[in-house]
């Protein structure tokens, strides 16, 4: 798995949990995917994620996106 692939499986799972957690517990939960997605919007742009450099670090190969 190289750290585009990570990024956006950790993306989808904190939207998916912050999803249900704004469903069942409070919906200020909905906060989180509104933050993630605004990360992912300004990653696109920018190239800069702060998942990426932490993945560089753990060892994980780079892909096209986060170099």
């Amino acid at each position: 798995m190289n750290i585009d692939r990570a990024v956006f499986a950790f993306a989808g799972v904190v939207i998916l949990l912050s999803l249900a957690l704004g469903l069942f517990v409070h919906t200020y939960w909905f906060a989180l995917t509104a933050f993630v997605g605004l990360n992912m919007f300004q990653a696109a742009f920018t190239g800069f994620c702060p998942l990426a450099i932490i993945l560089k670090k753990a060892g994980l190969k780079p892909g096209e996106a986060f170099k």
